[in-house]
């Protein structure tokens, strides 16, 4: 028997979460999704990882650090390879001095050791075990024994890698949170580049060890790869993508593996799920099929935006309003907008049809905005600095109308003092980084790097309404902005 307006929604009070931070969440074996786009970005071989904000960088950085994870991805995944590696964090947004260096120990380090590559060869010694540099107890003087003994810490790279051929093994060296490496974003460019150098140095010149850089794609296209055979680590490049049936995907998922009895019902409204133990599978049309989706979907929030087709089709509508100016959606979103959705119909519109009401989907809109506008204020300020300037204004916008705005604010002058912040104590924070340029126009070509902005066919600028509602730009016709 299908469910009911009522238990649709109380399945999805208990799927969705009320707040969502990847910093604190940790991947369950019960709830991690597998969506078919990440295959390849889990490849031990494929050693940069790119994605935007919220796609899972650090859902994945964590769960290759957890055996049971690993084994159910290899399982989904058909890669055999991720049940031998053993996970090394090389860089995270966690405090774990032991294991690499905290933000401002790497402001001191780089104040000292002009090649950053040296401090990252380091870390990697140390991971393995090396017993010269484990001997000593602070990051400074390991990278100054390694300096003053460069044949010993060959020596060293080179037993570890037989001692991984004969175990079996792969040690694997995880990198997440670069953001978080250094206030400066010059700085933080010469930390990046002597990753993905030590990175590049470990597969080509070993058998065993290797690299996996998660790094949001406006970092990775910023830095000057001028090193030998850097584009190997282009053309070997992995992206953490989500298209539409992956998001419905993982909302179905999440719904079938909720701890609430109302999941096996679902399980079986919807059917051809592969149950074990510890989780439960969908089916992969449930996952994949945007038409059989569309379906699902539509018994719990009908198949309009209001009372026809003239508001839009719900299923398609969702995401599009979601979606940044590189075209992605990311699920902490589309999670977000729909337990917004949930919460208002509940408390509005309770009587309503279906579960999901179309004036609660436009405040779930309205929120996930929110969200993203908060998450970019904590992750890349400058990026709010610079956009809040435009508050008021109507998408889409003149060139010259944007750099007006930002002339009469200072905007470079602002820029300049936030990049020159200085970063937190080991305890706090890590703080982000700045801009690459104060330039305007490169400036407007760094936000639409990030997604912040589009440039339409005649010239004019646009924010996705992910930016625009919260940021408050209005858009004739569109989702209403969040008023400040």
């Amino acid at each position: 028997m299908p469910l009911d307006p009522h238990q649709y929604r109380e399945l999805l009070s208990a799927t969705l979460p009320s707040a969502f931070d990847a910093d604190t969440f940790e991947p369950h074996v019960r709830t991690l999704f597998t969506p078919d786009s990440h295959r390849r970005a889990l490849d031990p071989d494929a050693t940069v990882v790119k994605g935007g904000r919220g796609v899972g960088k650090t859902v994945w950085f964590k769960s290759l650090q957890d055996e049971e994870l690993r084994r159910l991805a290899a399982a989904e995944y058909r890669l055999p390879r991720l049940t031998t590696i053993r996970a090394l964090p090389g860089y995270g947004t966690a405090l774990l001095p032991d294991r690499y260096p905290s933000q401002r120990t790497l402001d001191a380090l780089t104040t000292e050791f002009a090649d950053a590559a040296d401090i990252w060869l380091t870390v990697v010694l140390h991971a393995v075990g090396a017993p010269d540099i484990n001997a000593i107890d602070n990051w400074a003087d390991r990278v100054r024994w390694l300096l003053a003994h460069p044949e010993a810490a060959e020596r060293a790279l080179a037993h570890a890698d037989q001692e991984a051929a004969s175990t079996g093994t792969t040690p694997l060296f995880l990198f997440d949170a670069l953001d978080r490496l250094h206030s400066r974003r010059d700085i933080t460019d010469r930390l990046v580049e002597g990753i993905l150098r030590v990175a590049l140095d470990l597969r080509t010149r070993t058998r065993n060890l290797r690299a996996k850089v998660f790094i949001r794609h406006d970092m990775f296209d910023g830095i000057r790869l001028t090193f030998p055979d850097a584009s190997k680590l282009t053309a070997n490049a992995a992206d953490l993508t989500w298209s539409p049936p992956s998001l419905y995907g993982l909302l179905f998922h999440q719904m079938g593996n909720a701890d609430h009895a109302l999941s096996d019902d679902f399980i079986a409204e919807t059917g051809g799920w592969n149950s074990t133990e510890f989780r439960k599978a969908p089916p992969h049309w449930l996952t994949s099929d945007h038409e059989q989706q569309r379906k699902v979907f539509e018994r719990m929030a009908g198949p309009y935006m209001g009372r026809d087709h003239r508001k839009g089709i719900v299923y398609t509508w969702l995401p599009n309003h979601l979606t940044d100016g590189l075209g992605q959606v990311s699920p902490r979103s589309f999670l977000s907008a729909l337990r917004k959705a949930t919460d208002v119909t509940g408390e509005r519109f309770f009587g309503h049809e279906y579960a999901l009401h179309w004036d609660g989907i436009r405040q779930g809109v309205q929120t996930a905005s929110g969200i993203r506008v908060v998450e970019v204020r904590e992750d890349i300020p400058w990026v709010s600095t610079a956009i809040v300037p435009l508050g008021g204004l109507q998408v889409p916008i003149e060139t010259q109308d944007v750099i007006q705005r930002w002339e009469e604010r200072d905007l470079k002058g602002e820029l300049i003092r936030l990049s020159e912040a200085t970063p937190s104590a080991d305890g706090g924070a890590p703080a982000p980084t700045g801009p690459l340029t104060t330039d305007y126009p490169k400036l407007i070509g760094e936000l639409v790097e990030l997604g912040v902005m589009s440039r339409r066919a005649n010239g004019k600028l646009d924010l996705p309404d992910v930016y625009r509602i919260a940021f408050d730009l209005g858009r004739k016709g569109g989702v209403p902005r969040v008023r400040q």
